[in-house]
């Protein structure tokens, strides 16, 4: 149907056009840096800019001006919905009050990730330069601190394109522009994650027959994890709904039924977002401390290649589960929408106990949903720890959740989107 449809094509373009656009800003390089020296850096091992560098594409290790991609959006994005949870009373109310008060969520977003994504700048060209040797401009070159303030406003003004093209995908595009451009950067990553398997374990380690095994098990390992993502993504929870307004015959009801359809994860990749974010930037960070007591501490802490990190992570996975499950299907407003329109659930009283209905079973099949998404994000962790991996695989193996959560979605707006000018060329 989507081919079919012309808008869909031009939506499909014009999500193209932007894309190569972001991609291209990959090529260009921040003035004045010497990338032979951060190509260096990276590819040393010794820094630890792992989900970061994935979601910008490379461009955080090829040092581009837009480097820091749209991980800034994404913390102000964390930031600004954990603050509405009845701590900032004013975006509490603004969350309410329908398309307007998203507008003015959505601007204080923007704003507050210009902010950060300036004083993350600024943090990363200085712990860079400081930690690292003046690995930015080479050793012996002289600095001074509009230097950093400089590349810190060029970095700023790429995730400000980056924003702005994100917003446009939205508007214009397919699927969210947000997910689009960390799909993109994700994407691109994956090349350089099968050509250090294929170094690994076919060109330096092929002459033994274990390590080819261990290179086509990890590609079986990112088949299941896609059939997995789509099988969890697929599955839901219909609850039936009866109308007091309409008659109750067994004929008519069984050409009437009516249901909620509840996803398994309606969180759908969100979780697994906003939790590598979170313990990328701690991670991070510790790169940048001289002393070696706190930096081991926040490595054990904050890696989820460790036991404390990999139980943080499972951990933060569950509560965004949670958190945006409750957030987007609030049982109290599925409720009073309920009894607006004269339905009710069968053998379900209207109003509190239809709100409490709700919430057991969002509950229920959402601890299914957050243990299946922490079993898939933690496969990938485990076996790079068992098999001593290349770090590039414990990373493409949780994005690669992203990646199918995030396509799933975006075929089920096609299909919608096809489905809506049937009907309104039916109509007219």
């Amino acid at each position: 149907m989507a081919i079919k449809n012309k808008k869909i094509w031009i939506s499909l373009l014009f999500t193209a056009l932007f894309l190569f656009i972001y991609r291209f800003g990959y090529f260009i390089q921040i003035p004045f840096v010497k990338i032979e020296y951060v190509k260096k850096l990276f590819s040393s091992g010794e820094s630890m800019f792992g989900f970061l560098d994935v979601f910008s594409g490379g461009a955080l290790s090829n040092f581009s001006i837009v480097a820091l991609g749209i991980s800034p959006y994404i913390t102000a994005s964390i930031v600004i919905q954990l603050l509405q949870m009845d701590i900032v009373p004013v975006l509490k109310e603004w969350s309410e009050e329908g398309q307007v008060g998203k507008e003015k969520l959505n601007q204080l977003t923007r704003y507050l990730a210009l902010g950060l994504a300036f004083v993350q700048a600024l943090t990363l060209t200085i712990g860079i330069s400081v930690t690292y040797n003046n690995a930015l401009f080479g050793p012996g070159t002289p600095i001074t601190p509009m230097t950093y303030i400089y590349l810190s406003l060029v970095m700023t003004a790429g995730t400000a394109f980056v924003l702005w093209i994100a917003e446009r995908i939205t508007q214009k595009g397919i699927g969210n522009g947000t997910s689009m451009i960390i799909v993109a950067g994700i994407i691109a990553s994956f090349p350089d994650m099968i050509n250090d398997l294929i170094q690994k374990y076919i060109i330096s380690g092929g002459e033994k027959i274990g390590n080819i095994f261990i290179f086509f098990g990890v590609i079986l390992l990112m088949i299941l994890i896609i059939v997995g993502v789509i099988f969890i993504e697929a599955a839901q929870r219909k609850i039936p709904i009866q109308y007091a307004n309409r008659p109750a015959t067994a004929s008519f009801r069984g050409k009437s039924d009516s249901n909620i359809p509840i996803k398994l994860n309606s969180a759908s990749v969100i979780p697994v977002i906003f939790a590598s974010t979170l313990m990328s930037l701690p991670t991070t960070i510790s790169n940048f401390l001289t002393n070696a007591t706190a930096k081991t501490w926040l490595t054990n802490i904050f890696s989820s290649s460790e036991p404390i990190g990999f139980v943080l992570y499972i951990v933060l996975i569950f509560v965004f589960s949670f958190f945006y499950a409750f957030l987007q299907m609030s049982p109290e407003k599925m409720a009073e929408n309920l009894q607006k329109q004269n339905a009710y659930i069968p053998g379900i009283r209207p109003g509190d106990e239809t709100a409490a209905y709700f919430s057991r079973v969002l509950f229920k099949i959402t601890m299914v949903g957050a243990t299946y998404l922490s079993i898939v994000a933690s496969i990938p962790i485990i076996m790079s720890k068992i098999f001593k991996l290349p770090s590039s695989v414990q990373v493409g193996g949780t994005s690669l959740i992203i990646v199918v959560g995030v396509a799933i979605e975006t075929v089920n707006q096609l299909k919608t989107q096809s489905q809506e000018k049937q009907y309104r060329g039916f109509i007219d």
